[in-house]
């Protein structure tokens, strides 16, 4: 574990970071929390001055942040135009759970191979705590925060490999939970995809990497269906 700890450690967004090393590493956290979240609501736009003022930051440490953000996809600039928060649209879904698909299926099929039984037990004691510490079996909400709290997270980890790491949880993560945390965490599908999860789980602990990888392409596609349908409900564009 000594290459993903240090690996994890390091992640330029590192969503284990509880103390912000510098004043960007600190605007960078709450701001990414507050996009994903819908504080900041998608297609805002973005301005500096309120930013700094929100956020008691002078303008250097602020531009660092945004151009951070801009790398994992929270934010967009247009010439002329500044820079805004990202819209939620069918097209950027379909094209972002495409790859997600992909990829996170990838991730199954190695976690199989590489995740000790340790990590796979300590997979299973966070379903059990998703599932007692929030309305799961109503079906009512199943939200997970980020990082080590997050299934999706943990197996992408267990795969090993530094390079889908890096894609999966650094560039790609935080646009994906903005997806999940304001459109797919609640509804009647939340018991389905607690149950999907404890499916892959069991996969992944029976070494069947081509299962597990079926299963989740299977539950991610599951998941865009359902987003799909909230933002089409909500106008096709939200923000």
């Amino acid at each position: 574990m000594l290459f993903i700890d240090f690996y994890v450690d390091n992640l330029m967004l590192n969503p284990y970071l509880k103390d912000a090393v510098t004043a960007a590493d600190r605007v960078l956290l709450e701001i990414q929390r507050a996009i994903v979240e819908g504080e900041i609501p998608a297609g805002s736009k973005i301005s500096e001055p309120e930013l700094a003022k929100r956020f008691d930051l002078s303008r250097a440490p602020l531009r660092e942040a945004l151009a951070r953000l801009e790398r994992c996809h929270l934010i967009e600039r247009t010439p002329n135009a500044g820079a805004r928060v990202v819209k939620l649209s069918v097209e950027g879904l379909r094209s972002l759970y495409q790859l997600r698909e992909e990829l996170e299926g990838l991730a199954c099929r190695l976690a199989a191979e590489h995740m000790t039984e340790t990590e796979i037990q300590q997979v299973r004691e966070l379903l059990d705590q998703h599932l007692s510490t929030q309305r799961v079996r109503e079906g009512e909400s199943y939200y997970q925060e980020a990082g080590d709290v997050d299934f999706h997270y943990r197996v992408i980890l267990g795969s090993k490999n530094p390079y889908l790491i890096n894609i999966l949880c650094d560039e790609l993560y935080y646009l994906v939970r903005m997806y999940r945390v304001q459109m797919g965490m609640n509804g009647p599908r939340v018991s389905r995809a607690f149950d999907e999860h404890k499916a892959i789980l069991n996969a992944i602990a029976c070494r069947d990497g081509e299962l597990a990888d079926l299963l989740m392409r299977r539950h991610i596609a599951a998941s865009r269906r359902n987003i799909e349908q909230h933002l089409t409900e909500r106008g096709t564009t939200h923000g």
